[in-house]
């Protein structure tokens, strides 16, 4: 059979192969994939399927994060979280997403647009059992909760799944054109698996508040198909649905495709810490209980107790700043917002420019408390002038009691670090263990 031509709108080149990547996605913490609406139950619902109401992660999204990883991969981090690098044309990121390329013919200057050689499919769940969290902003000052500051927000479970399904579109390639040597389509597929790579291993996180442990995700049992469209037996398979003679499966995808060779460009400081709860407890609360529950129960999430990675965020923020202020540096509160990221509460209103908003370049997990008690506490306020209980105001709570076997493991990451911001980090941490 002849060459393939399969017209390639953007870049007028054919289709020589079509390499098809199924997989699984597991929720390893709880995420959510939001539809940027509000509800009459909840302030951040989730994005469900409006046929059979099954809970949806759109193709978009996964795009979004694993060509943003990619990026990162082969470039690097964002500078001190001022902005992000410019993504250059010939990037490996470009070619498989595609991009923007400016041309000037004749003295006029335009703009190319080259197409994504990669199709990610709508991922459906099944119907979600969801869990409701509450959210709050805290006033640095007065360590309250700042007014019009509070949220819930929709989740999804540990454990929950998705299906995956990419197919990558390797061009023919022609003279003069971006394809032209087997390098540049080899680099196609290099992209492809280092970014599948990330999923597996948990290093690209989906949805809402990654950057404070939700979303973290890993994928496991990897199918790969490999269509050659100039062989008659693949071209028929292709467009039968069934699997070609090239098919494998595994756990780990850079056995199924060619390992990638590009180095690593990303810079992080990293703390994993394992701490205990002997001798005290801890209750972070959950607003959404159980019939029966006490008045205040510590937050679970898949039927666990968890240290929520928000709270420690915060936690973890506001000791900063304390130690950055003792220190008397100029201008604290941007040092810290250069780390954590640019606070709303700093954002100007009243006709005035808002603040750019940045992300946080701390990276904080969300983990199970393991071995830890849980039992009921029945407390009541006093009437200080009487001395007797204050009326209606009794109530009980069910906080994690430590034991000695209770562990709290915590990761925290620090992206693009200066070696004074990783001086804080660390003392901001001993603070954690009492020293």
């Amino acid at each position: 059979m002849p060459e393939g031509r399969w017209l390639i709108e953007d870049d007028g080149e054919g289709i020589v192969e079509r390499i098809v990547v199924t997989g699984k996605l597991i929720l390893e913490t709880a995420a959510h994939f939001g539809n940027g609406e509000v509800s009459v139950l909840t302030d951040m619902p989730l994005l469900r399927d409006p046929l059979d109401g099954q809970a949806l992660l759109s193709g978009a999204s996964i795009a979004g994060a694993i060509r943003h990883y990619l990026r990162e991969y082969e470039n690097g981090y964002r500078k001190n979280g001022q902005g992000e690098r410019v993504e250059d044309h010939q990037s490996r990121a470009a070619h498989l997403f595609g991009h923007f390329q400016e041309e000037t013919v004749a003295s006029r200057r335009s703009q190319r647009a080259f197409g994504s050689l990669l199709m990610i499919d709508d991922a459906l769940g099944e119907h979600p059992v969801t869990e409701l969290r509450d959210g709050v902003t805290i006033d640095p000052k007065t360590r309250t909760a700042e007014e019009k500051k509070l949220y819930n927000i929709e989740l999804l479970p540990p454990g929950s799944t998705f299906p995956l399904s990419f197919e990558l579109l390797i061009p023919a390639g022609r003279d003069g054109g971006r394809f032209e040597t087997e390098q540049n389509r080899d680099r196609l597929i290099e992209a492809l698996v280092i970014a599948l790579y990330g999923l597996q291993t948990g290093q690209i996180g989906l949805g809402k508040r990654k950057r404070r442990g939700l979303g973290q995700v890993k994928v496991s049992d990897w199918t790969v198909k490999r269509y050659h469209l100039n062989q008659a037996g693949d071209l028929l398979a292709w467009l039968d649905g069934t699997s070609p003679v090239e098919t494998h499966s595994g756990p780990n995808i850079t056995t199924l495709l060619p390992t990638p060779h590009l180095k690593d460009q990303r810079q992080n400081f990293k703390i994993e810490a394992e701490f205990s709860l002997d001798g005290s407890s801890l209750l972070i609360r959950s607003a959404f209980g159980r019939a029966g529950d006490p008045d205040m129960v510590h937050l679970e999430s898949g039927g666990k107790p968890i240290l929520a990675g928000t709270s420690l965020a915060g936690a973890l923020r506001a000791r900063a700043l304390r130690i950055v202020k003792t220190l008397k540096l100029s201008q604290p509160e941007q040092f810290i917002n250069k780390m954590f990221g640019e606070r709303l509460a700093n954002a100007e209103t009243g006709g005035t420019r808002q603040k750019r908003l940045t992300a946080s370049r701390v990276l904080v997990s969300e983990t199970p408390i393991t071995a830890g008690t849980s039992m009921v506490q029945s407390r009541v306020k006093l009437d200080r002038f009487t001395g007797g209980a204050y009326p209606g105001a009794l109530f009980s709570q069910q906080p994690v009691f430590g034991t000695a076997e209770t562990k709290v493991k915590v990761e925290i990451t620090l992206l693009q670090p200066q070696e004074a911001e990783i001086g804080l980090l660390f003392a901001t941490a001993q603070r954690f263990c009492g020293r």
